[in-house]
């Protein structure tokens, strides 16, 4: 059966299991398919209900691709994602409709993630309306509340995207995300477009609203030290594979794959008297 619950798996609120993501490769004039660029290539972790689990690794090592494919904004090559026991993949479109309400994202660009032709109680408001959970006044008020729980005021709703500074506009794509009370949120390095003042308090408003909403985070970072600030688990990625996955401290005071000593070691010390080696990467494979 299509999305049928799986009650061997229901007992995290997300498992991926062998996920791969290939993008073909195609040449000449017919277009033809020569190969195939593996973004995502057999990926496999899980996600507790309440917990924030880091995906981190360089830029193109496929971290992003695990996100969209998981929310079915990129097709999927092979594997399995079970969102409370049931296959994401194998969902028809009234199932998939009713499992978005329960997985969100927040993009990487604040600005370029926000329609700029419309208002901020349009973009937080549409989801809600597009559900039929409030229309009108009520609407309104919702998407009100939702503003002032993110650190921004009530009258924001009538103003644009650009009237906003970088930080405000990540606030509007947060509250957007929370518009539909989701189980998990993806957050696609929400804070790598920041200044390091606003990226901490962007970091601390998403740990008081996982408390209070019991949220889970799929946490895709390239920055060590935010991945250490937030996450309770690591996943480190490297050339499409997950190399070394495990508890925050465990992974980052003793990590056991070179790529994860690499990375580390590119962490800047705040004392500039401090000096670092930098593991070198040649010739690495998983």
């Amino acid at each position: 059966m299509r999305g049928k619950i799986n009650s061997m798996s229901a007992k995290h609120l997300l498992e991926v299991r062998d996920l791969k993501t290939w993008f073909p490769i195609r040449r000449g004039v017919l277009q033809r398919v020569t190969g195939y660029v593996k973004a995502v290539d057999g990926v496999n972790f899980y996600l507790d209900k309440g917990e924030t689990l880091g995906l981190v690794g360089e830029s193109g090592c496929g971290k992003t691709t695990v996100g969209r494919t998981l929310l079915r904004l990129a097709d999927h090559t092979g594997g399995q994602a079970l969102f409370e026991g049931a296959d994401i993949f194998a969902m028809n479109s009234t199932q998939l409709r009713a499992a978005r309400r329960k997985m969100q994202i927040i993009f990487q660009d604040p600005g370029g993630s926000l329609n700029p032709r419309m208002r901020v109680g349009r973009i937080v408001g549409e989801p809600i309306e597009v559900h039929g959970l409030a229309s009108g006044d009520e609407l309104r008020e919702r998407v009100e509340q939702l503003l002032e729980r993110c650190g921004l005021w009530r009258a924001a709703v009538d103003r644009y995207p650009h009237e906003f500074s970088g930080g405000q506009r990540q606030r509007i794509g947060i509250a957007r995300a929370l518009a539909l009370n989701p189980a998990l949120i993806v957050c696609d390095e929400p804070t790598s477009a920041l200044d390091v003042s606003i990226q901490s308090q962007i970091l601390n408003l998403l740990k008081d609203l996982q408390d209070e909403f019991q949220l889970s985070y799929l946490f895709i970072s390239h920055d060590m030290a935010v991945i250490h600030h937030i996450c309770d688990r690591i996943a480190v990625m490297y050339d499409g594979k997950i190399v070394e996955e495990g508890p925050r401290d465990e992974v980052i005071h003793n990590p056991k794959h070179p790529y994860t000593r690499a990375l580390l070691s590119a962490v800047p010390e705040a004392d500039p008297r401090l000096k670092r080696t930098l593991v070198q990467m040649q010739g690495m494979r998983t």
